[in-house]
């Protein structure tokens, strides 16, 4: 899970934001725990000792990465690198500012790997493929050789033929938080009881 963004354009840590009572990345957290992963990273960058505070109780193994200013992909190279003496065969990449992402969404993309040994498995609302995303470990080497704020784009692209997706329960890729007007937004349509929303 990426989290270490400076929340620059919003101007204070957008993963700290209050939604139903719990912060922002608690939500995802706990979307990407019931999706029964083997294990749940979280990048750390900006606001690291606070973000690793508001999971305290959470079972996920915080990475910090020093090197967050210089873009998402030395996030995805810090995960990466935390994982280097496990065997895993791919990992699934979450957004930390993506509270309403959806188990179900997450657990399929680990299936489908599973079905075809796809390279990439993303998610699929309508026509539009995002987040969350599976990178198969054959690629671990091409991620880790990415540079700025570019994340696995580059790397989805080289390989586009071979992308796999899975359908979301969901019409549209769940809000992100990048400004003040998209965090009220999101608190506007927010339930009580902290389920899964669509966009």
């Amino acid at each position: 899970m990426l989290a270490a963004g400076a929340s620059t354009r919003l101007g204070r840590p957008k993963q700290l934001l209050d939604l139903g009572g719990q912060p922002v990345i608690a939500h995802v957290v706990e979307r990407a725990l019931a999706a029964s992963l083997d294990e749940v990273l979280v990048v750390t960058g900006g606001a690291a000792g606070a973000v690793e505070e508001a999971l305290s109780a959470y079972p996920v193994r915080i990475v910090p990465n020093p090197a967050y200013r210089e873009g998402q992909s030395t996030s995805l190279i810090a995960g990466l690198d935390a994982l280097a003496d496990r065997a895993v065969d791919g990992v699934v990449v979450l957004l930390g500012d993506q509270p309403g992402v959806d188990s179900a969404d997450i657990a399929a993309l680990v299936e489908r790997r599973r079905e075809t040994h796809a390279p990439v498995v993303m998610t699929a609302y309508g026509r539009q493929r995002s987040h969350p995303l599976l990178f198969g470990r054959e690629l671990f080497p091409e991620l880790m050789a990415v540079r700025g704020d570019r994340g696995g784009r580059d790397v989805i692209r080289a390989h586009a033929p071979d992308v796999a997706t899975v359908a979301s329960v969901f019409a549209e890729p769940p809000l992100d938080i990048d400004t003040e007007e998209a965090y009220r937004a999101l608190v506007a349509m927010w339930p009580s009881g902290g389920e899964s929303i669509s966009p």
